[in-house]
């Protein structure tokens, strides 16, 4: 890459943001509109579950591809590529006529998603040669990136209120094409000088294995992981990955470098990298359920109720910069975890009723603390390898991302249901359906309530709550212990990383494997 002006990097930084922060608001915008999109296009139970979840199974599952094309042929190219296919994909969604073509829209904004999120963090990686402002710029990535996740509830409900389900979507087009234009005048090319031939079993078998991996994650967390689905998607998906590792490890011109792993400044950032959003994700998912249904707000109410988290990330992530080069980076992730470990512990005393002071104080300290780590991990990914290999590095990166986000909802939403279950202490009397449901979830719980005679109703009503605010805290317990032991594992395997990680190639940027011993499997 040509070197760029200070102007000319800040300028390109802002285009990049701004697109990134588009596919964080498409991942979670979607929610608010299922009931009005059920309305209109009367979807099955199975199509609905494919409408909200084929853009992440796609996103994370094309990102190492995704990262390795832009390496290859150009990041701005991909970039570029990526920005158009997302507007036009959109329009394709806000005007799909029928469930089964949203869900084909909605896959192809993931393959466009994928094409952009990696693409994003390696041109800033190649943009800015200074490792502190790498950092700032990093930070700024990551704030605007945190934000658009708040945004897409908070945008989703205003929009809902006044246009039709598919005004979600359709805000997307008008931002991208602005995205195209100025990205096509700002940003510069860079892309790997010797890339060496594509390997397609290596990208099939990439796929095969985040797809089936996530796919089981998230389908655990729907129907338990005794189901036939869950275990043959998830044995498809390990083996897949394994015999990916395996080859990637043999082949001259891998996918992505696999002894990048034997580094532990990049495995131990990209374990903190995908802690820290297993923490945040999975504690807004748990709260925003008992915003709703223990305190009775609504969904915008409840989407309000949890900015904090997202302003305090924000902030965190500007800051990072600074306290990685006061602390270094081993002491300022482990702070960002253990923050998180503390905002998981003080939900151990939520009550029943009027829980948000203590909410807001968990949401403040996981944020602070997410944020922190989210950022450092993200720029120690970056730093520890060389420029040309930043698409597969950041793609590693938001492979993470996306893993430890389905960890958070199906590990601690399994964990949840299943403590719920067990303390569930419902009033005799109630009709076997009814008791059905209660088990089944608080909100399922609340449905059957409706249907009931007024004190039946309000003793299942108090059940429910309280078995859910009891599952809340010993889930908090224990997620906040575990948190707590990968910051202290954390401290230790970066240490010595010391606070800025200045532009180096790797002393051999493949594996340590001779070139002679990986030219049959190349073959």
């Amino acid at each position: 890459m040509t070197p760029v002006s200070r102007t000319r990097r800040w300028a390109a930084l802002a285009t990049l943001c701004l697109a990134v922060s588009l596919i964080a608001i498409d991942g979670t915008v979607l929610h608010l509109a299922i009931p009005r999109l059920t309305e209109a296009l009367h979807p099955t139970s199975t199509q609905i579950l494919w409408i909200a979840d084929i853009y992440g199974f796609v996103l994370g599952g094309l990102l190492i591809t995704a990262g390795n094309a832009g390496d290859r042929f150009g990041r701005k190219r991909v970039l570029l590529i990526g920005v158009a296919a997302f507007g036009l994909a959109s329009l394709a969604t806000a005007y799909a006529p029928t469930a089964e073509l949203l869900i084909v829209a909605r896959a192809v904004l993931g393959v466009a998603g994928a094409t952009i999120m990696p693409s994003t963090l390696s041109i800033i990686r190649n943009l800015f040669t200074d490792p502190r402002e790498r950092t700032t710029a990093i930070g700024l990535w990551s704030s605007v990136t945190t934000a658009g996740a708040a945004a897409g509830p908070l945008l989703g409900g205003l929009l809902l209120d006044n246009f039709w389900w598919g005004s979600v979507f359709l805000i997307n087009v008008p931002v991208m094409v602005v995205v195209l234009i100025v990205a096509a005048l700002t940003l510069p090319e860079s892309r790997n000088p010797d890339p060496g031939p594509l390997d397609l079993r290596s990208v099939l078998l990439s796929i095969v294995g985040v797809i089936g991996v996530i796919y089981a994650v998230k389908e655990a967390a729907h129907a338990g992981l005794a189901q036939t689905g869950v275990l043959v998607a998830a044995a498809l998906g390990v083996g897949a990955l394994i015999l990916f590792w395996r080859r990637q490890s043999r082949l001259t011109h891998p996918l992505i470098d696999v002894s990048l792993f034997r580094r532990r400044a990049f495995s131990g950032a990209v374990g903190g990298d995908m802690v820290a959003v297993f923490a945040l994700v999975g504690t807004l998912f748990f709260l925003s359920l008992y915003l709703q249904f223990v305190l009775g707000w609504t969904p915008l109410q409840a989407g309000l109720a949890q900015l904090p988290a997202m302003g305090a990330s924000m902030v965190a992530a500007l800051l990072a910069g600074r306290l990685a080069m006061a602390w270094g980076r081993a002491v300022a992730i482990s702070v960002g975890l253990a923050l998180s470990a503390a905002g998981l512990a003080v939900l151990v005393v939520l009550p029943t009723q009027s829980g948000y002071p203590v909410v807001l104080a968990s949401l403040l300290l996981i944020g602070i603390g997410a944020g922190l780590s989210f950022t450092v991990t993200a720029d120690t990914v970056l730093a520890t390898v060389p420029k040309e290999r930043a698409g597969s590095a950041s793609a590693i990166a938001e492979t993470a991302y996306e893993l430890g986000a389905a960890l958070g909802i199906a590990l601690i939403g399994s964990l949840l249901g299943g403590i719920y279950r067990q303390t569930l202490r419902l009033p005799g009397g109630l009709p076997a359906e009814a008791v059905d449901a209660a088990r089944d979830s608080i909100g399922t719980a609340l449905h059957a309530a409706a249907s009931l005679p007024a004190e039946l109703a309000a003793g299942v009503i108090a059940a429910a709550s309280a078995a859910f605010v009891q599952a809340v805290n010993v889930t908090s317990l224990i997620c906040g212990v575990a948190v707590a032991a990968v910051a202290v594992t954390a401290l230790f395997t970066l240490r010595g990383l010391g606070t800025v990680i200045e532009e180096h190639p790797l002393d051999r940027p493949l594996s340590s494997q001779s070139t002679e011993s990986k030219q049959g499997a190349d073959r």
